[in-house]
């Protein structure tokens, strides 16, 4: 059972033919598909990488109590608890480096813990949203963690 117009293998396979060639061509379809899939993913990871988010212009200090630490990719976040100047208590989410990067400068898991007093020091996201990325963080006790990667 061979296909006119020339020489072609014909599989048959529960009364379904199948001719030689079609396998590539859905396989070349299938790398077609992955490749555009990897890129519609690769595209906004590289992309979410600037700071354009962020007012650089100026550097803003919070200071409150740590309600939550992520230590999760692509950044570690901080959850915490600030006061305002009129008493009232503000939700903060504050981002730095990814655990990967904080690991090789001494920090762990368990390094800010839900109840420790900390003072946050790094650029706000531009909006006035309470989100902060931090490159210092002060503990009650004095103590300090930098999360910038040094040479």
């Amino acid at each position: 059972m061979t296909p006119k117009g020339g020489w072609h293998m014909v599989l048959h396979k529960a009364q379904v033919e199948i001719a030689e060639g079609t396998q590539m061509k859905n396989k070349f379809l299938g790398m077609f598909i992955g490749t555009v899939g990897l890129l519609i993913v690769c595209v906004p990871v590289l992309a979410h990488h600037g700071r354009s988010n962020y007012d650089v212009s100026s550097t803003a200090t919070v200071k409150g109590v740590v309600t939550e630490f992520e230590w999760i990719n692509p950044h570690a976040l901080i959850h915490l608890d600030a006061t305002d100047e009129t008493g009232k208590v503000e939700k903060w989410i504050a981002e730095t480096n990814s655990p990967n990067i904080l690991n090789r400068q001494g920090w762990t898991k368990n390094s800010v813990k839900p109840g420790d007093q900390i003072t946050l020091v790094g650029h706000r996201v531009k909006g006035g949203a309470n989100y902060l990325n931090f490159s210092k963080i002060i503990f009650a006790d004095g103590r300090e963690l930098d999360p910038a990667v040094k040479n």
